[in-house]
């Protein structure tokens, strides 16, 4: 029976806030559809508008650079595919059809890399080094007059690294293309200024920063060549149809209010906790490797990998002991491949499958830390003693 009840899974979503909860709650009463032009309308229409200036606000921009989706998924599929639409004459005039990426991006953007590639598109792939960055120089190399559009996530889901994307997106415009950031892990973590990033495009999802599942936003610079993803409705200013969903609306426009307030001072006690968890970890628990950059990364996650131990067993054992952690990203979750991420850090396949990711939030305490820190040394312990492969310094040679 465990003690406790731990949440260390905040990457893959966040419990809602409790502003949000209550906002939400409340806005069920307002249920006018916000294209309709009579009062109930009109109060839907005048509460999503002050959403929309709540998030643009928030990221610095103009309230009609702000296109409210479904998902960070979608808003990342709009932007990627609207580089295989021009040669269509989606964007009148643009021919270029090149798409850089990396190797670590979240899968909703490299299955749709790949599938555009297979009607037309060319996908050019950055390497990472060690910690996840990104080689500029070999970014250098890739652009041309071919590259239509370039995209970088901001903070990765799974080991936390952060990239320069105003160093990035300089270079990226130079050559004339688009600059797109998959910035739904560091929207509402890290300060976010679009203009001082420079980007063209930028996604948010709601359900990372204690907002609702089922609603994001796409920010698309003024001026940036646009096509709706999904067609068939005036909504959005005619950029992506279908109803507004007002109730997850309103409350993304409230966890953005609240993550103004509680950011500045969260991550700094975020990193405390960061601190002391991966300290505890190296202090009890021999042959194991901390993945991600050691400064430049996300204050909230820590991805540690365990030789010897397959991560689904070490997530299993702490889920009995009331730990939720993760082996790597939600969306990948069904796989039994290691992680792509830590693969293309150089991590080998063994030792990538025995990572797991403890990334913390605004209710995670530095009791809540000890705690993990109790039960997770003799968890490793029992699996390693069950194990034919490991021996004390690394896997045995017959599994290498």
């Amino acid at each position: 029976m465990a003690d406790m009840k731990v949440y260390f899974d905040h990457n893959a979503t966040t419990p809602l806030h409790p502003e949000v909860k209550k906002e939400m709650i409340a806005a069920m009463e307002m249920f006018g559809n916000p294209s309709s032009m009579h009062a109930y309308g009109r109060e839907a229409r005048a509460n999503v508008e002050d959403a929309r200036r709540k998030v643009a606000d928030f990221i610095g921009a103009q309230e009609n650079e702000i296109i409210f989706v479904g998902s960070g998924s979608e808003a990342n599929n709009t932007v990627l595919s609207l580089f295989v639409c021009s040669s269509s004459q989606c964007i009148p005039g643009y021919r270029r059809s090149t798409i850089i990426t990396t190797k670590i991006e979240h899968p909703c953007v490299l299955e749709t890399s790949e599938c555009l590639a297979h009607q037309g598109a060319r996908v050019k792939y950055l390497n990472v080094d060690r910690y996840g960055k990104i080689d500029l120089d070999q970014l250098a190399g890739m652009l041309g007059d071919d590259v239509g559009l370039v995209s970088v996530m901001m903070a990765n889901n799974e080991i936390g690294t952060l990239q320069d994307i105003e160093a990035i997106t300089k270079m990226v415009h130079a050559c004339g293309a688009f600059m797109h950031t998959d910035a739904v892990q560091a929207v509402g973590k890290v300060p976010v200024d679009v203009r001082k990033l420079g980007v063209d495009f930028l996604t948010i999802s709601a359900h990372k920063i204690y907002g609702p599942k089922g609603i994001g936003a796409l920010f698309v610079k003024h001026g940036t060549p646009y096509c709706p993803l999904i067609r068939g409705g005036h909504q959005e200013r005619g950029r992506r149809a279908g109803t507004e969903n007002t109730l997850g609306i309103l409350g993304m426009g409230t966890a953005v209010e609240m993550r103004r307030i509680e950011m500045p001072e969260e991550e700094e006690r975020l990193l405390f906790l960061k601190q002391h968890l991966k300290k505890g970890i190296e202090e009890s628990i021999d042959d194991i490797s901390v993945n991600g950059h050691p400064t430049d990364g996300l204050a909230s996650t820590l991805n540690v990998s365990f030789t010897g131990v397959e991560g689904e067993a070490i997530l299993l054992y702490l889920d009995l002991e009331g730990i939720a952690v993760s082996t790597g990203s939600a969306c990948a979750s069904g796989s039994l491949d290691p992680s792509h991420v830590l693969l293309a850090t150089g991590v080998d396949a063994e030792l990538a499958h025995g990572s797991i990711r403890f990334s913390m939030g605004r209710e995670t305490s530095m009791q809540e830390v000890d705690y993990l820190l109790n039960v997770l040394p003799p968890i490793i312990k029992r699996i390693r003693n069950m194990s034919t492969a490991y021996i004390k310094g690394g896997l045995h040679a017959a599994s290498r």
